[in-house]
């Protein structure tokens, strides 16, 4: 299973960009990207950013593994699914 990263671009020449999640920096293309500015957000797969994301996105995402982590590590997760509290599980359009 691949995890996509939600990292924030530091430093960029334009092909390649310096982006931040937590407390770690990577090195990841930007090739597949257009208008690539600094501070965006991006999903990174396998030291590639593949899309930009909107600050909420990104904040779900980050929540996401974060409760995955404490999970992982015995703790409560609950407060990091807080949009999916009290929600019935629904299929995407494209499986009904």
């Amino acid at each position: 299973m691949c995890l996509g990263l939600p990292m924030t671009i530091v430093e960029t020449d334009g092909l390649t960009a310096l982006c931040e999640y937590g407390n770690e920096l990577r090195h990841v293309s930007v090739m597949l990207l257009t208008n690539v500015t600094l501070g965006a957000k991006v999903l990174v797969h396998i030291d590639s950013a593949v899309r930009l994301l909107d600050d909420k996105e990104a904040s779900l995402i980050s929540e996401a593994l974060n409760g995955l982590d404490a999970s992982l590590n015995g703790q409560d997760y609950d407060r990091f699914f807080t949009d999916l509290i009290d929600r019935e599980p629904e299929l995407p359009e494209h499986l009904r």
